[in-house]
């Protein structure tokens, strides 16, 4: 019991305490109707009596009826507010609503009169999670398991792990369940460390032993679907949503989740219409609106795409993601008004340091468009400068990958290994910087009878990542220099992998694209598990395709692009490596410029088609009336007809772009002269 108040007498009992825990007791064993009826008849007799009322309550939300119970609850709170269990009450309420800002309020309102609550941790956890807020997730869960920690061990554990010292956790952890190997909650705090340190198989098998123990733990069910989800596995992530949504079909975090497994399926009419039921059954929110207007866009509907993005704002001003959405859309063109409001933003310093860059990329677009470029610059550099300062790339890093692959992937080891892979033909890989041109050769390609556009596929660097194993701080990666302890019967078994892999994302024809850029620096493991795969080199004057990368905010990867020097070092690399497959594998590549595209597409498209060994179609010609999903920055470029307006663009900053011009070298720009 939490409170009482009153004499020590009831009709029914005689004895108000004892009352009222019987009607604690009734609720806590699922006897609802008669823990109604006993609250009922002590609120008749004491109308303030706060257990009863939250009794009441209780058995609302249990019952599905959310309004009356925030109606209770929120009524219960205002006039007994050091009552934690009802604060908690509230909380899961307000999420089962979705009302989600309010209900992490109202939980950390709980946790604040009793940090000892592991459900109100648990369900934090569960929404931060479902924001994408990693941090505060991690938080949350493990104070949940703290909350219920009695051993030393473990609590230090959490201890270690909440401080980053994730090899310390795991020790601990580990010495923990040596002596209680059936601690779920144990288990779940070291599948969490694995994935922290990229141990992805053992962190699978612990998720999978942890739900075996407790099915019916929900936020490990929850991180094992995200996490299968993250790895690509989509439809077991399904399968696991599913379970949850049998349990509680309202509840947003779970809805949530299967919406964007939906997104990456490519089943954007089920995503669209789970974001739809989401925003009309509970109060919106910006993160909603905002994926819900990026599969808009996916699909063509920009009008709509555009509306959604605008609701995000007016929700949230200082939401920089969407304004830089509205950016990304590149046929968009922001008003004086979106300027006025971007600089205020800014100004003020609402909003958090994601926020910020977000509002500066999308500052600098919007001044690009006006012509303003210097101040445009401004903002692209600022912008870029915070993202240096959060991703931590290393250019050193990247020439050190690339002379490795040179000197293993040499023209006597590649013959060596000649004819070892998968025979089947029907990859089609597209590689080379983000921004040159890769998202057009594939619409002109899944434009095709005969191919099936697919997406920035993860697959080639997943294997990579599990031929690597753990890695270790400080240890210098392992590809390329593992090919040469693969055994020869393993190269066909790894290409037989990627296929089955990737099956989840093509449709019946004969051919599928792979448009993942970064795959240039792997294409030594492409050839030797699918000789027979076609690979297009995606190729763009460096100055354009370097400047284009260094104004563009991506999602997630491409560091490199924060930041002219490591762009320009960056596209160095890649020439280099892209020369030493022309020297090794000669003919292997095709490479397609992206400007001799915009001058002579009909000749360019033939050739495309040629190399790929696909009869021509007009279609191919007429890509941008293709209707497909487009996931990348430039889907509503490739729905109009090539221009060639772009290709000189970067020329308006040229004054600005030294450093580039030095990152990239003499050599480099003699290759590819900038006329006058």
């Amino acid at each position: 019991m939490n409170r009482s108040s009153g004499p020590d007498a009831t009709a029914q009992t005689g004895d108000l305490t004892l009352a009222v825990r019987n009607a604690m007791a009734l609720f806590a064993r699922g006897q609802h109707a008669l823990a109604a009826e006993q609250a009922t008849e002590i609120l008749r007799q004491y109308p303030a009596e706060p257990n009863s009322a939250f009794v009441l309550a209780a058995i609302a939300r249990a019952q599905g009826d959310h309004h009356a119970a925030r109606v209770q609850l929120e009524a219960l709170v205002s006039r007994v507010q050091d009552f934690p269990l009802a604060w908690q009450e509230l909380g899961f309420t307000l999420a089962s609503q979705g009302a989600v800002p309010a209900a992490k309020g109202a939980l950390r309102k709980a946790l604040a009169l009793n940090s000892q609550l592991p459900e109100s941790w648990k369900v934090l956890a569960e929404l931060a999670t479902a924001e994408g807020n990693i941090d505060e997730a991690t938080e949350a869960a493990d104070h949940f398991a703290l909350a219920n920690a009695t051993d030393v061990r473990l609590v230090e554990a959490v201890r270690h792990a909440r401080a980053g010292q994730l090899a310390l956790a795991e020790r601990g952890v580990r010495a923990y369940l040596y002596d209680r190997p059936d601690d779920a909650t144990a288990i779940r705090l070291l599948a969490d460390i694995g994935v922290r340190v990229g141990a992805f198989e053992g962190a699978e098998h612990l998720f999978r032993r942890c739900l075996e123990l407790a099915p019916d733990f929900t936020l490990a069910r929850l991180n094992y679907a995200q996490f299968l989800s993250k790895r690509e596995r989509l439809v077991e992530a399904l399968v696991e949503v599913d379970r949850l949504l049998q349990a509680d079909a309202k509840h947003y975090a779970f809805l949530t989740l299967k919406a964007s497994i939906y997104t990456k399926l490519g089943d954007f009419t089920q995503a669209i219409a789970l974001y739809e039921r989401l925003l009309t059954e509970f109060p919106p929110r910006p993160i909603t609106l905002l994926v819900y207007g990026h599969a808009l866009k996916t699909v063509g509907r920009q009008s709509d795409a555009i509306e959604a993005y605008r609701r995000t704002i007016a929700l949230q001003p200082s939401f920089g993601d969407a304004y830089w959405s509205l950016a990304n859309l590149k046929t968009f063109r922001f008003d004086h008004a979106d300027i006025v409001t971007m600089r205020a933003q800014i100004d003020s310093g609402a909003g958090s340091q994601e926020d910020h860059f977000h509002l500066r990329f999308a500052l600098g677009k919007a001044l690009e468009t006006q012509g303003d470029y210097v101040e445009s610059f401004t903002h692209y550099q600022q912008g870029n400068q915070i993202k240096i300062s959060l991703e931590h790339y290393s250019a050193e890093r990247t020439t050190a990958e690339i002379d490795r692959s040179i000197r293993v992937c040499g023209s006597a080891f590649m013959a060596s290994r000649a004819g070892l892979g998968c025979v089947a033909r029907d990859p089609i890989f597209i590689v080379g910087l983000p921004r040159s041109g890769s998202t057009l050769l594939e619409q002109i390609l899944a434009s095709h009878s005969q191919v099936d556009g697919t997406k920035e596929l993860i697959d080639i660097p997943a294997i990579i990542r599990r031929l690597s194993g753990r890695p270790r701080t400080g240890e210098t990666p392992r590809y390329p220099d593992l090919l040469t302890e693969i055994e020869p019967d393993t190269f066909r078994l790894l290409g037989e992998e990627y296929l089955e892999r990737t099956r989840i994302q093509r449709g019946s024809s004969l051919f599928f694209i792979d448009k993942m850029p970064n795959n240039f620096r792997y294409i030594g493991l492409i050839h030797l598990i699918l000789p027979n795969a076609k690979i297009i080199d995606a190729r763009r004057h460096p100055m354009a395709a370097c400047f284009s990368g260094f104004t563009q905010l991506f999602a997630q990867g491409q560091s490199f692009t924060y930041g002219l020097s490591n762009i320009g070092r960056y596209y160095r690399d890649y020439l280099r490596l892209m020369d030493h497959w022309d020297e090794v594998l000669p003919g292997k590549v095709l490479r397609v410029q992206y400007e001799d595209m915009t001058q002579d597409t009909e000749q360019q498209v033939r050739r495309l088609l040629d190399y790929c060994g696909l009869p021509f179609e007009q279609a191919c010609l007429q890509f941008h009336q293709t209707e497909r999903a487009v996931r990348t920055a430039s889907s509503e470029q490739v729905r109009q007809p090539i221009y060639a307006t772009a290709v000189d663009h970067w020329r308006h900053y040229e004054p600005m772009l030294d450093e580039l011009k030095e990152a990239l070298g003499e050599d480099v720009l003699a290759r590819y002269p900038i006329s006058a």
